[in-house]
């Protein structure tokens, strides 16, 4: 069965990916010693806290065709599917082989452009009229995540 799903469905994947991230933070903010490494870790866990926030907020504003259901799915098909997305990609499936903040943070790029690319795709699956152009916001969000961290990344070289 196909699927297209509108903003909302996008928006309630991506407070899970966040929720995914603030996890994956504070667990490597638990795998290292130096204060200093642990403290941005956990400031990272705490911007993904807030990107739930902001992305529970924009949910919030969506009208119309942007929250309303695009297919006749009485079982909830559409949302399991998300759910299990969400539950299996980026970061839950990060998984590093020496715990240093160079490799932590390599990851955690890498899981920033997976998130990105895959929400490039889910665009694709959200019809305009069901707003598309929302999805520019969570891009965006995520996007500022890479500079952060490529800044951080470049600054321990």
């Amino acid at each position: 069965m196909s699927y297209d799903f509108n903003a909302d469905d996008i928006f309630e994947m991506a407070e899970q990916l966040e929720r995914n991230g603030a996890k994956f933070y504070r667990n490597a903010a638990e795998s290292v010693s130096d204060p200093a490494s642990k403290a941005f870790l956990l400031e990272l866990a705490g911007m993904e806290d807030e990107h739930l926030k902001t992305f529970h907020e924009l949910r919030a504003t969506l009208t119309g065709n942007e929250n309303s259901p695009t297919v006749f799915d009485p079982q909830d098909e559409a949302v399991l599917y998300l759910k299990a997305l969400a539950d299996t990609r980026v970061f839950f499936e990060k998984k590093m082989t020496e715990i240093s903040m160079k490799e932590i943070l390599k990851s955690a790029i890498e899981a920033e452009k997976d998130s990105i690319v895959f929400y490039i795709g889910m665009k694709d699956a959200v019809p305009e009229k069901s707003g598309r152009d929302k999805i520019e916001a969570i891009i965006k969000e995520e996007m500022g995540h890479i500079r952060i961290l490529s800044s951080r990344l470049t600054g321990l070289k």
